[in-house]
C-alpha cells in the first residue's frame, strides 16, 4: 500500500506569533529580558521578510545598542546571546512545549529562525506564506529566495529535543588531491605534457547495517555529489575509486556520516588535509524525513557540500593557497598556483598581489596557451586595472580593456562552455557596455552551475545594475547568505538593492557591513546612502575620506557611476543622494 506523501506548510504568521507569546509568557523559557528583545526581533525581520539582515552588526545595532563601529569578531555580543537563547528553546521544548503545534527554532550558524509544524494534526492544506518577497518592478517576475539560499548551516533544519540515539552510520569518503598545476579541463589539443588539475575521488558509500532509508540516502547521496562536482570546470571528478595511484601527500578526505533517529536526518561532514590530519572544514546538514522527501535532502546535501568544497573561494583552493604561500617560489609559472594567487590578491586587494597574479597569469598564458581559465583570470585581472584602479593605484589606458576583452576572446575561442570563462565574458562585455551580451553571458555561465555562488554573485550584480533590481538581487542576497567572494563584496550590492527600492535604513546597514576598504565605490556608495537619510555629518567623514584616499574619484564621478549603474533613473537617484551631501556632480557630456 503506498500513498502520496504530502509535505507539510509552514505555519503563518498569526500562528508564529502566538507561539512565541506563549514562549514568552512561559516560566520554563529561561532567558533574560535581552534574549527575549532578541528572539522577539529576529521573528518580527523574518516574518516581515527581512530575514537577509539579521546579521550580528543588524543585531547589535537594532537589539544591544551598539554604534555603528561594533566589530563583530572582537565583540561576541550576539554570537553568546543567540546560543543561549538557542539553549533556552531547546529546555522549553523538552520541559513545557512537547505538545505544541509551532515549533521555533535557530540554527546554528546564522540568526534566521526557523517555523515549523510539530505536532502528526498540522493542517497540509496551502496556507499564506510568511515573510514579504522581495520589492518588485513591472516586467519582472520575482520568486522567493530558494531553500538553497540560506546559509550552508541552516540548510537542513533539526530540532534539537534531548539526546537521543542515533541509529547506524554511512561513511562517505572523498579523496582530493590537488597537483598544483593547470585548471580547467584541458581543451582539445593540450599537451600531455601539461600538469592535471585537482582530482576528487568519490568513494563508494558504506551502508552497514542501515535502515533501507538510510541506506538508499547514502547511495543516492553519492551521486548526486558527484553530478554536483561535475559541474564545476576547475576539477576533475573520478568515481572510481580503485584510482588510488593518483592521491598525492597534499590529498584531503572528504568525510562524513548519516545518521538517523525516527524522522530526523543528520549528515556530518568534513575535510580532513590527509598529510597531518587537520580539519580544514567541517558542516553538519539537519532534515526531517516527515518535511523533505529523499530526493530533496539528496540534492540539497550534495549542493551544499560541492559548493563548500569546490568553488572559486571553497576549502580547497583556500587551503592550497595557503599551502602554495608557505612553499618557496620555483619561478615558474605553474597555472594552478597562479590561479591561487589570482583569488588571494581578489581578498587582499593591494597592488602588490595584484601585480604577482598578473605577472603569473601572463607567464602561464605563454607557457600553456590552450588553458582556456588562465586566458579567463588574466582578462579579469586586466579589468580590474580599469575597475578598481581608485583602489589599486593604476593608470588604465585606452588599451586595458582591449587586452582584457582580447583574454577573455581567446578563453573563450578553447573553452566556450566553460562558467568561469563565461564570467570573465560577461565582465568584461559589461564594462564595454555591450549589456545584451554581457547577461547572455552571465546566464549562460548560471545555468552551466548555479552552485558556483561566485558566478551567481556576479550575474546577479550585472542584472542588477542593468535595472533588473528584482531577479539580480535575488541572486547577490543568495551569494551572501552562503558567504560567496571575498569578504564584504556582495554586501555593497546589497546596500544598492536597498537603496534602490528606498530601504535607506537597510542600505545603510548593507553598506556599513560590506569592505569598505575593498574598493573606494564603496565609500562612494554609503555617501549616497547618507546624504538619502539626511546624515550630514556623516557623509561629511565619508567625504573627507574619499577626498583623502581617490581624489580622482571624486573628479570622475558620473564617469564611475555610469559605467556601473546602466539606466539613467537610477544614475539619477544614486546622484540625488550625493547632492543631498552637498556633492557636486559633473554634469553629462
Amino acid at each position: 500500500m503506498s500513498s502520496a506523501i504530502i509535505k507539510p506548510v509552514r505555519p503563518t504568521a498569526e500562528e508564529v506569533y502566538q507561539q512565541l507569546e506563549r514562549i514568552l509568557s512561559s516560566e520554563e523559557f529561561h532567558s533574560p529580558e535581552r534574549g527575549r528583545r532578541f528572539l522577539e526581533f529576529i521573528i518580527s525581520e523574518t516574518l516581515e521578510g527581512r530575514s537577509e539582515f539579521l546579521k550580528a552588526f543588524t543585531i547589535a545595532n537594532e537589539v544591544f545598542g551598539r554604534q555603528v563601529n561594533f566589530d563583530a569578531q572582537n565583540d561576541p555580543v550576539v554570537r553568546i546571546e543567540a546560543g543561549r537563547v538557542r539553549r533556552a528553546l531547546e529546555r522549553y521544548y523538552l520541559v513545557a512545549g512537547q505538545m505544541d503545534t509551532v515549533t521555533i527554532t535557530i540554527p546554528k550558524g546564522g540568526y534566521r529562525p526557523y517555523f515549523e509544524y510539530h505536532c502528526p494534526s498540522a493542517p497540509t492544506l496551502p496556507t499564506p506564506a510568511v515573510g514579504s518577497a522581495p520589492f518588485t518592478e513591472q516586467g519582472d517576475t520575482v520568486r522567493p529566495l530558494p531553500q538553497n539560499a540560506r546559509p550552508v548551516r541552516q540548510q537542513f533544519i533539526g530540532l534539537t529535543l534531548g539526546a537521543a540515539l542515533l541509529v547506524g552510520a554511512v561513511s562517505l569518503h572523498v579523496f582530493l588531491t590537488p597537483t598544483f598545476s593547470i585548471l580547467g579541463k584541458s581543451p582539445s589539443g593540450t599537451s600531455q605534457t601539461e600538469p592535471s588539475e585537482p582530482r576528487i575521488i568519490v568513494e563508494t558509500f558504506e551502508g552497514g547495517s542501515l535502515s533501507t532509508t538510510a541506506a538508499s540516502l547514502a547511495h543516492g547521496l553519492r551521486d548526486e555529489i558527484i553530478g554536483k562536482l561535475a559541474k564545476f570546470d576547475d576539477i576533475v571528478v573520478v568515481a572510481d575509486s580503485s584510482k588510488t595511484e593518483q592521491r598525492s601527500q597534499t590529498a584531503y578526505g572528504l568525510e562524513g556520516t548519516v545518521q538517523l533517529d525516527g524522522d530526523r536526518l543528520r549528515l556530518a561532514a568534513r575535510l580532513v588535509r590527509q598529510s597531518d590530519g587537520v580539519v580544514i572544514w567541517a558542516n553538519n546538514y539537519d532534515a526531517d524525513v516527515r518535511v523533505q522527501g529523499k530526493l530533496e535532502i539528496q540534492a540539497d546535501a550534495a549542493e551544499q557540500i560541492a559548493s563548500a568544497v569546490a568553488e572559486p573561494y571553497g576549502a580547497v583552493f583556500e587551503a592550497d593557497a595557503d599551502t602554495i604561500a608557505q612553499q618557496p617560489q620555483a619561478g615558474n609559472a605553474d597555472a594552478y598556483a597562479c590561479r591561487l594567487a589570482y583569488y588571494s590578491y581578489r581578498r587582499s586587494m593591494d597592488v602588490q598581489s595584484h601585480k604577482a597574479a598578473r605577472d603569473c597569469l601572463q607567464r602561464a598564458t605563454e607557457m600553456f596557451p590552450k588553458s582556456a581559465v588562465s586566458w579567463a583570470l588574466l582578462s579579469l585581472t586586466y579589468l580590474d586595472e580599469m575597475r578598481f584602479r581608485y583602489k589599486l593605484g593604476t593608470a588604465p589606458t585606452g588599451q586595458t580593456l582591449e587586452l582584457a576583452a582580447g583574454a577573455a576572446a581567446t578563453a573563450a575561442s578553447l573553452a566556450p562552455n566553460d562558467a568561469r570563462v563565461l564570467q570573465a565574458l560577461m565582465l568584461v562585455s559589461f564594462f564595454r557596455n555591450d549589456i545584451d551580451k554581457a547577461l547572455q553571458a552571465g546566464a549562460a555561465a548560471y545555468a552551466l552551475n548555479p552552485n558556483d555562488t561566485e558566478v551567481a554573485g556576479e550575474y546577479g550584480l550585472r542584472l542588477a545594475m542593468s535595472g533588473k533590481w528584482p531577479s539580480g538581487c535575488e541572486l547577490i542576497s543568495s551569494a551572501v547568505n552562503r558567504s560567496a567572494g571575498p569578504k564584504g563584496y556582495y554586501e555593497i550590492g546589497m546596500a544598492l538593492c536597498a537603496l534602490m527600492r528606498d530601504d535607506i535604513q537597510a542600505a545603510e546597514l548593507w553598506s556599513r557591513m560590506s569592505d569598505l576598504e575593498y574598493n573606494p565605490m564603496h565609500h562612494l556608495v554609503l555617501l549616497s546612502i547618507l546624504g538619502t537619510a539626511g546624515k550630514t555629518a556623516d557623509a561629511k567623514q565619508e567625504e573627507d575620506w574619499l577626498n583623502a584616499h581617490a581624489p580622482g574619484l571624486m573628479k570622475n564621478i558620473r564617469r564611475e557611476v555610469s559605467l556601473r549603474l546602466q539606466r539613467p533613473e537610477d544614475q539619477e537617484r544614486f546622484f540625488s543622494g550625493l547632492r543631498a551631501a552637498g556633492i557636486a556632480v559633473e554634469p553629462t557630456g
